[in-house]
């Protein structure tokens, strides 16, 4: 009787494994081997918008590095797998390198506007840090990686976070970690400079709840070029010069800032390129990626 029980749980767990992997639609895109663990609740609530997902390399040894992934969507669509699809090489080499890949989701701004996705992005983070050893991170070698609105977030968690700034953090929430460097993937830098600025219920408005003209206040607290100081970490900066969505302008702006601050900085505007897609996994491009991120974490 108890052998038969515990085949029928073997079973069970089988097949909620089978089923749990199935779900993960991108698990494909990554080396044989990698080990996931996903639709984890970083804040031990119900919302499908607190989950993340962790991929960790196969036989990894030791303490390794962790690359966060923001995905874009106008701050109200898409998911943790976002901008995968289309970046495939570069989530190949990220994890053949040795680094663990952490993807979260966030609040979209037609469920809450900002700072909600700045409270969730860092307490997505927090977590992170809190089961460093439970994942074999190495709490000290992080770095963000981010698409559009993805990118403005990863920016605007790099560049804040040496503030402290306590409207971006949920209390009681681990604030102890720091970034060795970002990868912003055409993120906007300044709200205002949106065409669309004028109008409330442009992406950038419904973010902020207002026209961004219209309360410049707001569109200056949730602008990656605000938070800009002397401590910031390295950033790469990657825009498409045909990008019709999110004005070369506005990596340019980001990447002046910072250069008047003296942080380490680089703006790679590819050309031809439109606001994403493959031309951004192409070797030239992930090869100054992967410098990049082995510069700043080993």
């Amino acid at each position: 009787m108890k052998k038969s029980i515990y085949l029928i749980v073997g079973f069970f767990l089988i097949l909620s494994q089978y089923s749990f992997a199935q779900s993960n639609r991108v698990m494909n895109l990554f080396p044989e081997g990698t080990i996931l663990h996903g639709n984890i609740s970083y804040l031990q609530d119900t919302l499908k918008k607190h989950l993340l997902d962790i991929y960790l390399p196969p036989n990894a040894k030791g303490k390794i590095p962790l690359v966060v992934w923001v995905h874009g969507g106008g701050w109200l669509s898409n998911d943790k797998y976002a901008d995968m699809g289309y970046m495939k090489e570069t989530l190949q080499e990220i994890i053949n390198q040795g680094y663990a890949l952490a993807s979260i989701d966030y609040r979209f701004s037609t469920q809450a506007t900002f700072p909600a996705q700045m409270l969730d992005c860092n307490a997505a983070i927090s977590y992170l840090v809190d089961h460093a050893d439970q994942y074999q991170f190495d709490p000290e070698k992080m770095a963000l990686m981010g698409f559009s609105a993805g990118g403005h977030l990863a920016s605007m968690v790099g560049l804040s976070k040496n503030q402290d700034v306590n409207d971006f953090f949920l209390p009681g929430t681990n604030r102890s970690f720091t970034f060795k460097g970002v990868v912003d993937f055409y993120g906007p830098a300044d709200l205002t400079l949106f065409p669309g600025a004028i109008d409330a219920k442009s992406p950038e408005g419904l973010l902020i709840g207002a026209a961004p003209l219209d309360r410049p206040d707001l569109a200056k607290m949730a602008s990656p070029v605000s938070f800009v100081d002397e401590k910031d970490p390295p950033f790469l900066i990657i825009h498409g010069e045909k990008d019709d969505m999110v004005s070369p302008n506005q990596s340019h702006l980001l990447n002046s800032w910072l250069q008047v601050k003296k942080v380490p900085t680089e703006l790679m505007v590819v050309p031809g390129a439109p606001h994403f897609g493959p031309m951004f996994d192409a070797p030239e491009i992930r090869h100054k990626v992967m410098d990049f991120l082995q510069k700043v974490l080993d």
